[in-house]
């Protein structure tokens, strides 16, 4: 009687799962970085606000120039040819604080940001790449725009004498402060988004906050405005945008100090509702 043997096939091992790499910032802050430059929102608003800077500044700087005969004496005696040339920040931060919003915002109407705070459980290191990658990205972008808007200006104005150069008191930080006032507003706009979670509301409590506010101060008696509408987060951040200060305004720095605040007070504010919060 014979047996018949039948070979038994090994058992395939299942493979070992790949190592997982440790959750550090520099990864967070890079795979930030991937989101950000993959988004078309980001072009199209970036440029926006480049575009904004750049062409407005060139537009009121020609007018300024071509209408300075007829212009009235007062207008003259106070015209600060750096911030003419650079008006289009007025509207660059408009393009610059809606896509500070929608930096988070955008992550909480699509669902996304459950997957990136499971990927990231201690959060915050979330809330700090968003913050640095997009202050350092609007900082460059808008400097180098400022820098271009105000070259450009000069030079339409030169044509009646009216230009200023770097080397003048108080222009370079004119025109630097373009984009660090920018920086801000961008990260204001961060920090209101991870507050309020919702597009629309972020974007319209952060222009109530910069544009609508200022506006009712104005409407206050003269013995209260003096006293405070100079800490009124854009009008103390504007500061450092004119070469002549007025009274009852803050000094340059200080104004851009009390601002930097105000975007600070609101990033904490952000970071202990993230840890508080579910996603």
């Amino acid at each position: 009687m014979t047996t018949t043997t039948i070979p038994v096939e090994p058992v395939a091992q299942a493979p070992a799962p790949a190592p997982r790499g440790h959750v550090t910032q520099i990864r967070v802050l890079y795979s930030e970085w991937i989101k950000l430059r993959t988004l078309r929102s980001t072009f199209f608003t970036l440029l926006t606000a480049m575009v904004a800077l750049i062409g407005l500044g060139a537009l009121f700087s020609e007018f300024t120039a071509s209408h300075w005969a007829s212009m009235p004496a007062g207008e003259r005696a106070h015209f600060d040819p750096a911030q003419t040339s650079l008006r289009g920040y007025f509207l660059a931060q408009l393009a610059v604080g809606v896509l500070g919003v929608l930096m988070i915002s955008g992550e909480y109407a699509t669902g996304m940001i459950r997957s990136t705070l499971a990927a990231v459980p201690r959060r915050l290191p979330v809330l700090w790449a968003k913050s640095a990658l997009f202050a350092a990205v609007v900082w460059v972008l808008t400097t180098a725009s400022a820098l271009v808007a105000f070259l450009l200006g000069q030079a339409l104005m030169s044509s009646h004498h009216l230009g200023v150069s770097l080397g003048d008191p108080g222009v370079l930080r004119v025109v630097l402060g373009t984009g660090l006032y920018l920086t801000v507003v961008g990260l204001l706009g961060v920090a209101i988004g991870a507050l309020i979670r919702n597009t629309a509301g972020g974007i319209a409590a952060l222009f109530g906050l910069l544009l609508i506010i200022p506006v009712l101060g104005e409407a206050l008696p003269s013995s209260w405005g003096n006293h405070v509408n100079q800490w009124l987060p854009s009008n103390a951040g504007q500061s450092l945008l004119t070469l002549h200060h007025e009274a009852h305004t803050l000094q340059p720095w200080t104004g851009f100090a009390v601002f930097c605040l105000y975007g600070v007070v609101a990033l904490a504010g952000a970071a202990f509702l993230l840890k508080r919060r579910d996603a």
